[in-house]
């Protein structure tokens, strides 16, 4: 079999999701020429959609290694570390692929997004802020400034750009947990309790337990003394809260 009938078999493995056909095959190239930093990068790519994160995170820094000038094999390494939740490690790698190429906005938004991962609000903040310049309409970026700016407790500014969020993300639930944080930094605490209620019986699983716990606390620190005790008490609290019964000024 020739090279490029063997990586046109590997590619057409990958396309329809045999990953565990592209890895037997990619061992096979790299028994051949272990130089080769395709097999790789497809390697990287099948361990990554296989779970296999560290693996591919290996196979990443090997094309990487190999074929430094190559983006593709950059873009790959941060995808991968932000999987792995290496997220200032991702947020790095990034904003040297934007450095390359600073009217791309979609690396520096992604930037942002592992800024804020990576408990780094400020730079998330202004690395939303360099991908809005690009382009102002982006929808990811702006959602990143609103929650950068909410955690740095910038109550008006927050609540600005978490509205302007929610208004380019419909329905989107992140967007409407970001501006309900908002509102309650602002001091719009009924909303911001309003908003985690009817959040909370949209999610499930982490999400949900997430909005839960905002909303207790928010109950804790807001309410009066009856609301407090029942905040204390979870299952209570899930009843109270999906059916309205409490209140916070």
């Amino acid at each position: 079999m020739t090279e490029l009938s063997a990586f046109a078999e590997v590619q057409a493995a990958y396309e329809r999701g045999d990953h565990d056909d592209v890895l037997r095959r990619t061992e096979a190239i790299l028994a051949e020429r272990p130089g080769d930093d395709a097999a790789h990068e497809l390697r990287a790519r099948a361990l990554l959609a296989l779970g296999r994160v560290r693996e591919a995170e290996s196979e990443a820094e090997d094309a990487v290694r190999l074929d430094p000038d190559e983006i593709r094999y950059h873009e790959l390494l941060a995808d991968v570390l932000a999987s792995e939740g290496a997220h200032r490690d991702a947020a790095d790698e990034y904003r040297r692929l934007a450095a390359g190429n600073p009217r791309q906005a979609d690396w520096t938004v992604a930037e942002a997004r592992e800024r804020l991962g990576a408990a780094q609000p400020e730079m998330g903040t202004e690395a939303a802020r360099r991908a809005l310049r690009l382009d102002p309409g982006n929808a990811t970026a702006q959602l990143a400034l609103a929650q950068g700016l909410t955690r740095l407790g910038q109550a008006q500014p927050a609540l600005e750009a978490a509205l302007r969020a929610a208004s380019l993300l419909p329905g989107d639930p992140a967007a409407e947990e970001t501006l309900a944080d908002a509102r309650w930094l602002t001091g719009e605490v009924s909303a911001a309790l309003e908003a985690y209620r009817t959040l909370s019986a949209r999610l499930d699983g982490a999400a949900r337990e997430g909005i839960m716990r905002k909303a207790r606390t928010l109950v804790g620190q807001r309410s009066g003394w009856l609301g407090r005790l029942v905040a204390g008490i979870p299952f209570l609290f899930g009843v109270a809260l999906r059916n309205g019964w409490l209140s916070v000024s």
